[in-house]
């Protein structure tokens, strides 16, 4: 492999790691762009937090090589990960000690200069000013993730790994912590997240879905949906319950998912879909119209078919 370009943070080629016998990522290969959200999608038990900690240099895989930041994830991963901030899905500060020691516990740790003064900054930068004194276990869902996220880039690292960072928390601290997200990234950070959230998904530069250790796409997401080659309809109307049981017996349709008071109905054979939806068009109660392919069409396709590749 060639030495990276400075504007690639991480370039890998055939990672795989297996853990007491099973292959968790099987020879995965991509390349993360600096200063680029790049995110990660699939079921649980995928292998996305597996992959991500093997393209930082957490984790050696058993084949492959690569370079994170311009190391080698083999042999330099020392080096990677002074240079990487990690957010769990779990908090994992001190829950009895204030915001203020948590963050210059953090500082003192990495021996950032003025351990008092870039704790006060922090607070200021994540409007967490007025709860310095606060014990961090006593706070909210979002008030803890904001910790946690100034927790992290504090040090000022070049790369953020986030897994799952949103998980169970409100709508509007989840759209606070992406505009944060986005901030970061702005300045030149790389952020890798994993997600299960598909307007999380939209706001990522790229993403790559991955499934039971495979890569199955990456790009941005208008790539994606266009990758998938999915024929999409609404299908809106009465009976829906019974429409969608029988559609899904049909040839040609490869999903169909509830959306609200209609269904979405894709098939990637456009002939053999419209065929199954010939009678339904008999059908003066219902309203069929022809629509685009969203993000979460194509992970629910995605989905399906990843179950049956895994069996």
């Amino acid at each position: 492999m060639n030495a990276p370009a400075p504007e690639i943070a991480i370039e890998v080629e055939g990672l795989t790691k297996s853990f007491n016998g099973r292959v968790v990522v099987r020879d995965l290969s991509m390349r993360v762009k600096r200063g680029e959200i790049y995110g990660f999608l699939g079921p649980n038990g995928s292998g996305k937090t597996t992959t991500i900690r093997m393209l930082c240099g957490l984790l050696t895989p058993d084949a492959g090589r690569g370079t994170c930041l311009g190391f080698d994830i083999r042999t330099e991963a020392d080096k990677i990960k002074r240079r990487v901030g990690y957010m769990t899905q779990r908090f994992s500060l001190y829950q009895d000690l204030s915001v203020r020691e948590n963050l210059e516990f953090v500082a003192r740790l990495y021996g950032v200069a003025d351990p008092v003064g870039a704790a006060r900054a922090m607070v200021e930068r994540l409007g967490l000013k007025g709860r310095e004194e606060q014990l961090a276990g006593s706070l909210s869902g979002g008030w803890k993730q904001r910790l946690a996220l100034g927790a992290c880039t504090l040090p000022e690292p070049q790369l953020l790994l986030l897994d799952e960072p949103t998980a169970g928390v409100d709508p509007k601290a989840r759209r606070e912590f992406w505009n944060e997200i986005h901030a970061l990234a702005g300045q030149g950070l790389t952020v890798l997240v994993s997600t299960h959230y598909m307007d999380e998904a939209e706001r990522c530069h790229e993403i790559a879905y991955i499934a039971y250790g495979q890569l199955l796409t990456v790009g941005s997401v208008p790539e994606v949906i266009a990758g998938a080659h999915l024929v999409t309809y609404t299908v809106s109307g009465d009976d829906l319950g019974r429409i969608a049981t029988e559609l899904e017996a049909c040839e040609g349709v490869d999903m169909v998912a509830p959306f609200g008071a209609s269904l979405h109905v894709s098939g990637r054979d456009r002939d053999k879909l419209e065929a199954a939806m010939t009678p339904l068009r008999e059908n003066r109660s219902l309203r069929i119209e022809p629509s685009e392919a969203s993000l979460e069409d194509v992970f629910i396709d995605l989905m399906s078919r990843s179950r049956d590749n895994f069996q």
